[in-house]
């Protein structure tokens, strides 16, 4: 079976995604955890650290300016779930724009990033990446504020890992997803929401926390579930 973007489309509907065994395996297997990892869009924890780091550096954040590298330095790892089917399959969503990215860069050089799916009002992260320390934080702290600014109420990080939990993801069961999911197809939101400022200031991210902030103004180490 082919991926295309509207076959995408439909498994993410129904609460599924592909994955890969590795970069060289050509088989695409479907994936519907018992237990689906999520961020409650008003509970993302910043630590102290992470803020000062953030103000310290003002990394320059973009959306949708590399895609193709953000996903290709997702994928640069030794174990891999993105292979080349995958890849060209995100890319022909993200040509649609169903499929986004977000980079985060240091004096022009791609230090952190994720990638994802939007349908709906909901956001399906793929994975993420640090090429520098908190790297993959940052682009998670931007992200979430963008998601609650656009209207998104759903935020699908697929599985729980302890580098997500302490940022404050948790688990769903299958049925309670599901309803989650059900009722965020449909809500409208935009990753591109009318008045968002094209590169935040860290200062309007981290105010009053990176879900707070954003509501006030509207309304990929490894995969990032």
């Amino acid at each position: 079976m082919t991926l295309t973007p509207d076959l995408l489309l439909r498994a993410y509907a129904a609460g599924v995604f592909p994955m890969a065994e590795g970069r060289d395996d050509p088989q695409i297997h479907w994936v519907d955890p018992k237990r689906r990892a999520v961020f409650p869009l008003d509970r993302f924890h910043i630590s102290r650290s992470l803020a000062r780091h953030i103000r310290r550096l003002r990394p320059k954040v973009t959306v949708n300016g590399d895609f193709a590298g953000v996903v290709k330095a997702c994928a640069d790892r030794t174990e891999t779930w993105i292979n080349a089917e995958i890849f060209a399959a995100y890319a022909a969503l993200h040509a649609q724009g169903h499929a986004h990215s977000l980079e985060v860069w240091d004096e022009g050089r791609l230090i952190g990033g994720v990638y994802g799916v939007s349908l709906g009002g909901a956001f399906f992260g793929e994975s993420m990446f640090s090429r520098q320390v908190n790297g993959s934080k940052m682009a998670l702290t931007y992200l979430m504020h963008r998601l609650v600014a656009g209207g998104f109420t759903l935020f699908d990080v697929q599985f729980l890992t302890p580098h997500l939990a302490s940022l404050g993801a948790v688990e769903l069961p299958r049925a309670a997803y599901r309803h989650r999911l059900a009722l965020a197809l449909t809500a409208k939101a935009s990753f591109q929401p009318p008045g968002y400022p094209p590169d935040p200031t860290p200062e309007e991210v981290l105010s009053a926390g990176a879900g707070a902030a954003a509501a006030g103004t509207s309304q990929c180490s490894t995969q990032t579930s």
